[in-house]
């Protein structure tokens, strides 16, 4: 399911603004760095896996998680529907589009560095009203602290406090956390999150273990 072409204007607006967008690789890809890499996918999807942002390879294909940590979903979510490894790249594009793919802000920031808390908030409405508006599940998959934490953003102060208390318990891989967003015009869903730690090979404690912990996340959310 594609942005509306009001929601498109809006995010470029936004990104015209924006400081630290990594014109240089749009450049070298012939795009264009105003473009939101938005995956979204089907309406009903029952899954939504939520990232922090794009990288280079996102911005090449203009997708959002189709570079490394992505592919290590995506073999995750093939080999769960298919009981077999993932024959290629093709095949990943193809098993993501049975899901909604949202990031916190649709950008790729210079140096792979997370965006600044004053980026997160000016896109934070948009990405709000595209969750709540462009999907009707429930279930979101929050990849790594960043996005995790990304869901207190504009709420109450306890609302932000437990969420870092819910980051800092063992089970977190395993739990879920019940929370309510609200579009500016006043549209409320409730969500249930699910996180998992980023599945970059940068996170050397998790990385390993992130296959199998997104395996078990599935089972839950799929079977």
């Amino acid at each position: 399911m594609p942005l509306d072409q009001t929601e498109r204007e809006a995010f470029r607006a936004l990104a015209a603004r924006t400081e630290g967008i990594d014109v240089s690789v749009y450049q070298k890809f012939d795009k264009d760095p105003l473009e939101p890499i938005i995956g979204l996918g089907r309406a009903d999807a029952p899954i939504a896996f939520f990232g922090r942002d794009p990288g280079r390879e996102e911005v090449r294909y203009g997708e959002p998680f189709i570079g490394g940590g992505g592919q290590l979903v995506r073999r995750s979510l093939y080999r769960h529907l298919h009981g077999e490894d993932m024959p290629d790249f093709e095949a990943s594009r193809a098993v993501g589009a049975g899901f909604f793919w949202i990031n916190t802000v649709p950008y790729k920031p210079l140096g792979n560095r997370a965006w600044s808390m004053a980026v997160k908030r000016r896109f934070h409405p948009l990405m709000r009203r595209v969750l709540i508006d462009n999907w009707r599940g429930r279930d979101i998959v929050t990849l790594g602290r960043e996005a995790f934490l990304w869901f207190g953003l504009e709420q109450p102060r306890e609302v932000r406090r437990q969420l870092e208390e819910f980051w800092q318990r063992e089970d977190r891989f395993t739990a879920c956390f019940d929370i309510e967003l609200a579009t500016e015009q006043g549209t409320t869903r409730a969500f249930r999150l699910h996180p998992l730690p980023h599945p970059s090979p940068r996170n050397r404690a998790w990385f390993e273990r992130f296959p199998a912990l997104l395996e078990t996340r599935l089972q839950q959310l799929l079977d």
